[in-house]
């Protein structure tokens, strides 16, 4: 199963339609967002994406109320999902992750330091797509989480 993963887009809708065209160019099945969306006009168009949705809440997501009303399935984190046969943790920011739920999860998505983090330490994959928005670091990325193995590819996005 093949899984786009994003964090952190904060408003940026050019770089979030970018995102949502490179996964249905790669023929994604479901799409991660690890929080930090902000406000409900970019939730609407994540909401491009036909297929499964998983989005948590960052910390900088200030409208819940308004981002619930465009995405009813959006929670606090931790959320695990199954996915091609494996345990999937989402969680804004990894130190916000308790040891037993890491324990549960094969593989460990989290955003919040626009770093990207792509590595497999004791058996488990830990995926940080790092920043979609670009505001911080200045490069816009994603990630494509093949979950049969489980790898990902980083992909960088054009910062216009």
């Amino acid at each position: 199963m093949l899984i786009g993963v994003m964090s952190d887009t904060h408003d940026r809708l050019p770089t979030i339609r970018s995102a949502l065209a490179l996964f249905a160019r790669r023929k994604v099945d479901a799409v991660i967002h690890a929080g930090d969306l902000v406000a409900p006009f970019a939730a609407r168009a994540l909401r491009e994406f036909s297929g499964p949705l998983h989005v948590i809440y960052g910390n900088n997501d200030g409208e819940r109320t308004g981002l619930k009303e465009v995405l009813p399935r959006i929670q606090d984190g931790p959320l695990f999902v199954e996915l091609g046969g494996r345990r999937v943790l989402v969680h804004h920011f990894i130190d916000w992750c308790a040891p037993e739920d890491i324990e549960k999860a094969e593989i460990v998505i989290s955003g919040h330091t626009h770093e990207v983090v792509n590595q497999t330490r004791d058996g488990k994959l830990y995926l940080n797509p790092g920043e979609c928005c670009g505001w911080v670091g200045g490069r816009c990325t994603v990630a494509l989480l093949d979950t049969q193995e489980p790898e990902a590819e980083i992909c960088e996005l054009p910062n216009t």
